[in-house]
């Protein structure tokens, strides 16, 4: 029986012997007086018992008491010593005052105890600092994770080792499922009018290496048709493809040219979603990016989070064909018929490829029978786009549909169609409040499609072909298809003219046959070449300005040449630019970057290319975006200074194939 349960039944035994005494007392009392000296003596005696009895007990209590006590302070000595969650208490001075046996064998130095957990450890002493106070937080340190708890007060720092909780969690992320589609992108224009034979071979050729590699992989293949293939894997295996940066881009480009059919791939993947529907839909959609960029690349997506990008490095081929402008310039057409009216806007700081594309839409929507206005800031335009709307002003007919900004607004209906050209990013569109207003959007665009896209409103036209030289050629040949009725005037061929002759250096980058078709096509209508020329002639002053930036121009990765201005005399874009396209035709220069001080304060760079080099790629590290061979950036608050550095990184991450 426990020893409390044995007092607590003598404590009642002597309060009966009590009762039963005094009871008997008064009975002898009444009946016989002298009975109560016996039983006097007697109840002394058991009393005198019982009590000895007690205070033996309180011994033997007091004795089990102790030991208990002696054995939970051993066992809780014990438990932290050896339990699997360090425990460290150190001083102001940082100075270790105690730690147990777990904490200790992290510590190659056995006398600990006193020494100073700054010096000691300070990998740990940092993330003790900059712990929040009672929070627990995971840091990588001895090889290991830890959770990590500091109560600051006083000053006790908690660790216990997750390895085996990140390492379920690791393997649970590496078995997430991968979907994707792999695209051969110009597979339909290699194989029409090509024999059996050699269809059958480049066939084979194609099958056998990405059988090969999804083989090496461990990657499912299924062929869906002559060009498209499904694939699933895991998502350690996309993280070894990543690290090779999709080696499969370059194996298949090289085999095919070797039989003079360069084929390329895109590649469209997405993963970190448990519906499988959504990873189908987001890797079309991964696809269509990659598509949209030029194809040779692979884009990988997940619900949420910055899409990466591979490949895309090389000088996409022309894919785009008659019967495509033939069924975009049908669709736009019908479009145009069911609205009320049509708003042209661009980008902002319009240039010329902007103006004569927006005239171009303006004229097919007349030919449509439907008013169209085109939206000019004319307090943005720089000095050659200044001579053009001059010249254009001359033309009543086409100035009373160009209008500012504040006064579109009046124009617009509920069924009033807005058509976007020469970009498709909504934070570079001219008054984008026009994108909350209007419900029906067509984007006509020749850059390569980036992240940053106008989903509101939905597109009910996209037009993007990267293969193009400029957004006016795309406009150019979907006249063919539209009504006869309505002629165009020699400034709008001109001012269309005028952006591919801008956008193309005069017809010696991104040029191609269907370029000179369409200016031959311009140029048949009156287009005036001498009054383009005169449109992009300069001043004194721009011309010394643009060589002062020149001067300072350096290499950097041989190929490379940057140059840059001061930080309190700013440039505007288009000098800035021509800077950029002057550097580009001196010997040795492949790629050229000119970081200048824009006029609104923002650091700009302006980057051009003969085509080797994909200076959109590095741009878009920068937060910018553009073509392959033309593209720029805007950063905020920063140097010139450190804007070159950060270019410097970008370019060197460019060249080691990352993004």
């Amino acid at each position: 029986m426990p020893s409390y349960k044995q007092r607590r039944d003598l404590r009642f035994l002597i309060y009966i012997v009590v009762i039963v005494f005094v009871v008997l007392a008064i009975l002898s009392e009444i009946y016989h007086w002298w009975l109560v000296f016996p039983f006097l003596i007697v109840a002394a005696s058991v009393l005198v018992i019982l009590i000895f009895a007690e205070l033996r007990l309180n011994r033997k209590i007091k004795q089990t008491t102790d030991e208990l006590t002696q054995r939970v302070h051993t066992a809780e000595q014990q438990a932290v010593s050896d339990m699997p969650l360090g425990l460290i208490m150190y001083n102001q001075a940082a100075e270790i005052e105690w730690l147990n046996d777990y904490m200790a064998r992290y510590f190659k130095n056995e006398q600990i105890l006193g020494s100073s957990l700054r010096d000691e450890e300070t990998e740990l002493w940092d993330f003790i600092q900059a712990a929040p106070a009672k929070q627990t937080q995971t840091i990588f340190w001895h090889n290991q994770y830890f959770e990590l708890t500091v109560n600051k007060v006083d000053r006790i720092v908690y660790l216990q080792n997750t390895n085996k909780l990140e390492d379920l969690v690791q393997e649970n992320e590496d078995s997430q499922i991968v979907i994707g589609v792999i695209f051969l992108d110009n597979y339909d224009e290699w194989t029409q009018g090509m024999d059996d034979r050699r269809r059958g071979a480049l066939n084979n050729i194609v099958t056998s290496t990405l059988g090969q590699w999804s083989r090496t992989h461990a990657i499912f293949l299924k062929r869906m048709s002559s060009e498209r293939y499904t694939v699933v894997m895991r998502h350690s295996t996309l993280e070894e493809l990543e690290k090779t940066k999709f080696a499969i881009l370059d194996t298949i480009r090289e085999k095919t040219s070797k039989k003079n059919i360069p084929l390329t791939l895109s590649i469209g993947l997405a993963y970190n979603d448990a519906d499988l529907t959504v990873l189908a839909e987001l890797s079309q959609s991964s696809l269509d990016l990659a598509l949209g960029r030029g194809g040779d690349q692979v884009v990988i997506k997940q619900p949420e989070g910055k899409v990466r990008f591979y490949g895309g490095k090389t000088n996409p081929m022309e894919k785009r064909t008659r019967v495509r402008a033939r069924v975009i310039s049908q669709a736009l057409q019908e479009l145009i018929s069911q609205s009320d009216n049509v708003v042209v806007v661009g980008h902002r700081f319009p240039d010329m490829d902007v103006i004569g594309s927006c005239l171009g839409i303006r004229k097919i929507a007349e030919m449509n029978g439907k008013d169209a206005y085109v939206v000019v800031d004319t307090e943005m335009l720089n000095d050659d786009v200044q001579r053009l709307m001059s010249e254009i002003d001359k033309n009543t007919d086409v100035t009373r549909n160009l209008i500012s900004p504040q006064k579109v607004k009046n124009h617009i209906t509920k069924n009033t169609l807005l058509v976007v050209v020469d970009t498709h990013n909504p934070a570079m569109v001219e008054a984008n409040e026009l994108l909350e207003l209007i419900d029906q959007c067509v984007i006509i665009d020749h850059h390569r499609r980036s992240e940053n896209f106008i989903t509101h409103p939905n597109p009910v036209l996209v037009y993007i072909e990267p293969y193009a030289s400029s957004t006016a050629e795309l406009i150019t040949e979907l006249f063919e298809y539209q009504p006869s009725g309505t002629s165009i005037s020699a400034i709008e061929a001109t001012a269309m003219l005028a952006g591919i002759v801008v956008d193309t250096k005069n017809f010696t980058l991104r040029t191609g046959s269907r370029t000179f078709d369409a200016a031959s096509y311009l140029r048949s209508l009156g287009a005036d070449t001498v009054l383009v020329q005169q449109f992009l002639k300069e001043n004194l002053d721009t011309f010394i300005k643009r060589n002062r930036l020149i001067e300072t121009m350096n290499f950097y990765h041989e190929d490379m040449a940057i140059t840059s201005g001061p930080d309190d005399a700013p440039y505007n874009n288009v000098l800035a630019a021509q800077a950029a396209d002057r550097m580009l035709g001196m010997e040795g220069v492949g790629a050229s970057f000119v970081i200048f001080k824009r006029e609104d304060g923002r650091i700009g760079i302006s980057a051009r290319s003969l085509g080797e080099i994909n200076v959109q790629i590095i741009m878009e590290m920068l937060g910018g975006g553009g073509h392959l061979s033309n593209a720029a950036t805007q950063i905020e608050e920063s140097s010139v200074l450190e804007a070159e550095n950060r270019l410097k990184e970008a370019i060197d991450a460019y060249w080691k194939g990352e993004e």
